[in-house]
């Protein structure tokens, strides 16, 4: 194979890929070759000759005494007396190599190798796209449709790169036209037998949290915080923000000036409406504020209870039990039970409404509302070391900064006493 190593730079130039990795690729196509033609069993390699610009295949016996020798070793050793023929000052363990001549091979043997050539060098190329593409992975590209084919699957080029966007990551209802230019989050790239696939979605919640951070300068920067999204793609959304800068307001963040920035990210999503809602770590707060917009009355969480015991030895979600008026209950479990499954979701609770009477028939709720409020103020004081004993002991006027804090804290929760 005379001059190879120049047809060689010349495959890696055109295809803009390393010389190494094709030279590797090549020397992998030879030894596959002899191994079918010659010897499966056999020792073979390649030996790289850079001055004559070529590539010499060999096969490597070791030699043994005639003694050790049989038939069982004829395809990795060499008698001694028949090594010294070829060598006379060889000894027992050396290795000889014999060079094969590619041209004395069968031709359709010849021909397979530049067949897997072209194949390992196409798989090469796949392979350096993928590295080069793979910082892009689960981040937001940009693509031009090529094509929609009749089950809705849609191509799109990424650059010089084809991808593939499957109708199943598409948000119902929305239709690309040839030409179109769309966002999509990166899902998948690799490689299988068929070639290199790279895989868009629209559906995910990290290509809401993508856009948020292209809309909202304080989530980019890390001023908020998303702690989780829970998405039914095209139709709602709920994401708890939070931020630890008493200056922000995370909602007001998201939102921007009369929804311009929420409003930039529906539309993105084909009119996906969103729910931003504040985090808190105090589950009861949590569920009650990812109801919304329904107000909650109170909410039960038995972490003890044998109930939810069972449910997490299973791998269920825990359940809370949420008390809601009757003219709230529709709020609660929204269009097609969109809201609730949303909340449980974002909160990871198998959340369970009961409804009671609204305000007039409320008098027996409401000690059972102001119940839950004290536990989970209880809950609250007792992570700073503060018991329900002690918290009674405090004087009025040292109670005072305590009582703001906790307006604070029930802000937006939704769980304001619903009697008054």
């Amino acid at each position: 194979m005379e001059k190879i190593l120049d047809i060689v730079e010349a495959i890696a130039s055109e295809n803009d890929l390393p010389k190494e990795r094709v030279i590797e690729a090549i020397k992998e196509s030879m030894i596959n070759m002899a191994k079918r033609e010659i010897d499966d069993l056999a020792n073979f390699a390649v030996n790289q000759d850079n001055v004559n610009r070529d590539l010499q295949l060999v096969q490597k016996m070791i030699v043994c005494s005639d003694e050790d020798f049989d038939e069982s070793l004829e395809s990795t050793h060499i008698p001694l007396s028949q090594a010294k023929e070829l060598v006379d000052s060889v000894e027992i363990n050396d290795e000889l190599e014999y060079q094969i001549n590619l041209e004395s091979m069968n031709r359709n043997a010849v021909n397979q190798i530049f067949h897997e050539i072209s194949h390992l060098v196409q798989r090469i190329s796949e392979e350096e796209v993928l590295k080069r593409i793979e910082k892009d992975l689960h981040c937001i590209v940009l693509g031009n449709v090529i094509s929609v084919d009749n089950v809705g699957n849609t191509s799109v080029e990424i650059g010089e790169n084809r991808a593939i966007l499957p109708l199943k990551n598409r948000i119902k209802g929305e239709q690309f036209q040839h030409g179109q230019t769309i966002r999509a989050i990166l899902k998948y790239i690799g490689i299988n037998r068929n070639g290199m696939r790279i895989e868009l979605s629209r559906t995910t919640p990290k290509f809401l949290e993508e856009l948020l951070k292209m809309e909202v300068p304080e989530i980019k920067d890390g001023e908020v915080h998303i702690h989780k999204i829970a998405r039914i793609p095209g139709e709602k959304a709920k994401v708890a923000l939070y931020t630890n800068n008493p200056k922000i307001d995370p909602i007001g963040s998201a939102v921007g000036t009369k929804g311009v920035r929420i409003n930039a990210v529906s539309k993105e999503l084909h009119g996906e409406n969103i729910d931003c809602i504040e985090y808190s770590n105090i589950p009861e707060v949590f569920i009650a504020k990812s109801l919304a917009p329904a107000q909650v009355v109170s909410v039960k969480i038995h972490a003890d209870s044998s109930v939810n015991k069972e449910k997490l030895q299973k791998g269920d979600k825990p359940m809370a039990v949420v008390h809601v008026l009757r003219s709230q209950k529709s709020k609660a479990i929204g269009r097609s039970g969109l809201n609730i499954r949303l909340a449980s979701m974002l909160t990871g609770y198998e959340i369970e409404l009961i409804e009671i009477p609204d305000r007039e028939n409320l008098s027996e709720q409401v000690l059972e509302n102001q119940e839950a409020k004290r536990n989970i103020i209880e809950s609250v004081f007792s992570s700073s070391g503060i018991d329900s004993k002690s918290l009674n002991n405090v004087k009025p006027e040292e109670k005072k900064l305590d009582i703001e804090a906790l307006k604070s804290l029930f802000k937006n929760s939704n769980m304001d006493d619903n009697s008054k």
